[in-house]
């Protein structure tokens, strides 16, 4: 591929963010859970088409959302298993099998590049855990 056609796919690759920028924009103006509590469509489209440049709020936003949190949701620093001077903020979240939670995990597994960077296990019983590797810089 010449460098033309990468720099016009690069081209087009930004214009793509700024839209989803902006519809994620408009989506966070409506209502985010309905009235049984479960995500409304906004929701989960937005958590599908969130910037990969902003992790932390990626994961605020899905908190805000999560039901039973009390004890399906942990996170906090931890060390870097791979570099001794870095650490990570690491996610511990679990659905406890409810569907709203779990329609929560299937949009962030569309949104394919904060899927890909922050995803590091998940267990039977819908148990998953994340890390923001870029945490403190």
């Amino acid at each position: 591929m010449n460098t033309e056609k990468i720099s016009e796919l690069r081209r087009l690759a930004e214009i793509q963010r700024e839209q989803d920028k902006l519809m994620v924009a408009e989506l966070m103006k409506q209502e985010h859970l309905d009235e049984d509590g479960y995500p409304t469509e906004a929701a989960l489209v937005a958590i599908q088409l969130w910037d990969f440049q902003d992790c932390k709020g990626w994961f605020a936003f899905i908190n805000s959302l999560w039901a039973h949190k009390s004890w399906g949701w942990c996170e906090g620093v931890e060390p870097d298993e791979r570099n001794v001077d870095k650490v990570n903020y690491q996610y511990n979240i679990s659905t406890a099998g409810w569907s709203g939670n779990e329609s929560l995990i299937d949009a962030m597994e569309k949104n394919f590049i904060m899927w890909s960077t922050t995803w590091v296990q998940a267990r039977r019983g819908g148990h998953f855990i994340f890390e923001d590797n870029e945490y403190g810089e």
